[in-house]
């Protein structure tokens, strides 16, 4: 089945939808798409169907985001946990992920068309050499679109990929790129797989499980969370209407923990910058206390000098991370 289905919403669901799109929409909204092998065993059949059934449903899932105006989805594909699974389920996990990001590969003018832009998010060497190379090759195909976007988590969980954020501010300190000082929150936010993406606005986890499975931790802190019972492969238009309405009644509460979090974060900024300055001043100031005016112009130079040593920073690991999916596209090449 495509990943991107055509065609327009019933004559119902478009009413819904406008009267939904009158009030305040999640620009980005992310999938713990749980409940494909309850699925299966409810319907007595195969697991890997019960898998096949659920990668069609968010073909059905982006369809319907599309016509809500939701531009940006996040799913929850492979855990690195699923790698302790039955040996034949995960190697069938990854025959049917490579299946799928090679019909996407046939789908190049759709996506094209539609400007989706897909990202896999996750640590790629934990997979077969062929299925990071097909991978590589969607991601760097539809890396220019942009009008919708797609980021597919595969082996990946967020204390993972918080672990490896902190790797890369050390590699950052080690290469002499950053300093130690100008590790933050926000840095590490820059540094986390998904630093391309606002943090979601929704999310959504279906089979009635009330738990993150280690999804998404850091960027969901102050995001809409909806629990809903249905299996994954049972989703429908109806139940996606129903997190949105949870989402719109919660929005401004979440708008204003976002606010509070942004002022926190800045005044923390603001405090580390001026201890830096205050400790060089004084080391340089023979112990003498500069003047106000000193003190403002020394913190407005230190500031520029950090934001473009981090900004350096940002690049090189932005080159790091495309060479490494343009270098694997390369090796498909050669083979």
């Amino acid at each position: 089945m495509s990943w991107i289905k055509e065609g327009e919403l019933n004559f119902l669901e478009k009413i819904t939808a406008n009267i939904l799109k009158s009030g305040p929409m999640p620009k980005h909204v992310a999938f713990i798409m749980d409940g494909n092998r309850r699925f299966a065993r409810k319907k007595n059949m195969d697991r890997q169907e019960g898998h096949m059934q659920g990668f069609n449903k968010l073909a059905d899932t982006l369809r319907w985001c599309k016509h809500l105006n939701i531009p940006e989805v996040t799913v929850y594909a492979f855990s690195i946990e699923n790698f302790k699974r039955a040996k034949d389920e995960v190697d069938g996990l990854m025959e049917l992920a490579k299946q799928k990001f090679l019909r996407l590969l046939e789908e190049k003018e759709n996506l094209e068309k539609h400007g989706v832009c897909i990202r896999v998010l996750g640590d790629l060497n934990m997979l077969p050499l062929d299925l990071q190379q097909t991978i590589a090759e969607a991601v760097v195909t539809t890396k220019t679109h942009d009008k919708c976007f797609l980021n597919v988590c595969f082996a990946y969980t967020s204390r993972y990929e918080i672990t490896n954020a902190v790797r890369e501010m050390a590699w950052g300190v080690e290469k002499g790129l950053i300093k130690s000082s100008d590790v933050s929150e926000t840095l590490l936010s820059e540094c986390l797989y998904s630093n391309n993406s606002p943090n979601p606005d929704l999310l959504i986890r279906t089979s009635g499980e009330v738990r993150l499975s280690d999804f998404l931790l850091w960027q969901t802190s102050h995001s809409c969370l909806v629990f809903q019972s249905v299996l994954w492969p049972e989703y429908s238009f109806w139940n996606l209407c129903e997190a949105i309405v949870q989402y719109q009644i919660n929005h401004a509460s979440i708008q204003k923990a976002r606010e509070l979090h942004r002022e926190h974060q800045a005044l923390q900024q603001e405090e580390a910058d001026s201890a830096c300055v205050a400790e060089h001043l004084q080391h340089h100031g023979n112990g003498k206390p500069a003047d106000a005016q000193r003190r403002q112009e020394a913190l407005l130079q230190y500031t520029s000098c950090r934001e473009e040593r981090i900004q350096d920073f940002l690049d090189a690991l932005k080159h790091k991370r495309d060479s490494f999916f343009i270098d694997l596209c390369s090796e498909a090449v050669v083979a």
